[in-house]
């Protein structure tokens, strides 16, 4: 006899049990009521990917954490590590069956080998969201309004940092740090998670010891939520910068749009905020918990403007973002806000007799043509009823009707598991009424 294979997951890769599976199922059909309340439509793309696709403009570590690999035929192919990179090819290819400004959303799996931490796995799922075809300011903000909209529908309160990858590379190249941009804009994204003298270090090994204190007078010039402390902010930036500039410009017409909107509130002109991912061209952003800010941007993303150049010689503009589902549902439990695994079917048909099975089916095909969800069980329990009862309770039913012996003809039993009562000598109208009261 063969040895049998040890079942087991591979690191940073889940399996879902029907309760979790049931709560990412609602919480991502809130964010995609969300997304399409504001006009987006759906995409979808394949998982797999030719690499150099993929690697085109990726950069940084992303290179090192993608899943690459020959398939059968001998081709460089790749999983993808995002959404908005497949988007980018996805555009050049069918540009000419869309219509611009095109927006849209994408809900799916994707896959980096990078380290496990709370909230983040190798396998997750991503929700982003993308205005391509418009370079305008409008366009940014609409972004960082559904952000803000769709993830306080969750029931969470949320700061979205803002900047400007272009200010900051201007800022740079004033200081004569302009050829280094690339390699100074990693250090600064990973300041949440080293010291500022860590930072330092590696600034000034990089750029020498007077630039990277320019620097960390730049990237701490910002914070806070009024406007008065968004203006001083900017104004401090737009000055080390080398002056007012379409840059600026274009974060202190975000500023208005905010106030104008009335969600000035959930927003701070964040200098240190740049995004690693080098295809990131002007706002750029990042979204953290109030009430759990230890877990980190919850949502992220900006402009960029030169991505779909990659595959196409029509320069087309984009800005977008993207929600990370996980861990969203990680901190959503650690705040005690985890959505409710509804079940999919609240009412449960008993198994009298086996042989009558036509007839229960018959029967839940009616409540579900009334928009009830029903679940018909298979086996009977040789009258045991109460073994059916637990089954119904064991999978989350609230309610289940029992036939009588001689069906379609015998009256019905209604009863609630909860508690535990039962209406007897009911017809399928009457019971039809009182489940409408509390199925939705």
């Amino acid at each position: 006899m063969a040895s049998l294979i040890e079942p087991k997951v591979l690191k940073g890769f889940r399996d879902f049990l029907p309760p979790a599976e049931m709560a990412r199922r609602h919480l991502t059909e809130q964010v995609e009521a969300s997304f399409r309340s504001f006009g987006f439509v759906p995409i979808d793309t394949p998982a797999l990917e030719y690499a150099k696709i993929l690697l085109g403009k990726g950069g940084g570590e992303t290179e090192k954490q993608i899943y690459r690999f020959k398939d059968n035929g001998g081709r460089d192919v790749a999983l993808r590590f995002d959404l908005t990179v497949p988007f980018a090819r996805f555009v050049a290819l069918h540009q000419g069956e869309i219509t611009f400004p095109f927006k849209r959303y994408h809900i799916a799996k994707v896959w980096r080998g990078e380290n496990t931490q709370r909230g983040r796995y190798r396998e997750f799922t991503q929700c982003d969201f993308d205005i391509i075809g418009s370079d305008s300011a409008a366009a940014d903000f609409e972004i960082l309004l559904m952000i803000r909209a769709t993830l306080l529908a969750l029931g969470t309160d949320v700061r979205i940092h803002v900047n400007h990858r272009g200010l900051f590379n201007r800022f740079l190249s004033h200081i004569g740090a302009g050829e280094k941009s690339v390699e100074v804009l990693r250090i600064v994204d990973k300041l949440a998670k080293v010291c500022e003298e860590e930072t330092r270090k590696n600034l000034a090994a990089l750029a020498g010891d007077s630039c990277a204190q320019k620097i960390l007078d730049f990237i701490g010039a910002g914070g806070g939520n009024t406007e008065k402390t968004f203006e001083e902010t900017l104004d401090r930036i737009t000055a080390l910068s080398g002056g007012p500039s379409p840059e600026s410009e274009r974060l202190d017409m975000l500023r208005r749009f905010m106030f104008d909107a009335g969600a000035a509130d959930s927003f701070s002109l964040d200098p240190s905020i740049t995004r690693g991912l080098d295809y990131y061209t002007g706002v750029v952003f990042e979204t953290f918990l109030t009430e759990l800010p230890d877990i980190g941007s919850i949502c992220s993303g900006g402009r960029y403007d030169d991505l779909a150049g990659l595959y196409s010689k029509n320069r087309i503009s984009g800005v977008g973002s993207s929600i990370g589902l996980d861990r969203i549902l990680a901190a959503l439990e650690s705040l005690g806000k985890s959505p409710v695994a509804a079940s999919y079917a609240a009412v449960a048909i008993a198994c009298v007799k086996q042989e009558c099975s036509g007839f229960y089916q018959a029967l839940a095909a009616k409540f579900r043509q009334e928009g009830i969800p029903c679940e018909v069980f298979s086996e009977d329990t040789g009258g045991n009823l109460v073994k059916q009862f637990v089954l119904a309770e064991k999978k989350g039913r609230r309610w289940i009707i029992i036939p009588g012996e001689n069906p379609p003809d015998d009256p019905l039993t209604l009863r609630d598991l909860k508690t535990r009562q039962n209406q007897e000598g009911l017809s399928f109208s009457q019971v039809l009424e009182i489940l409408r009261g509390f199925v939705r």
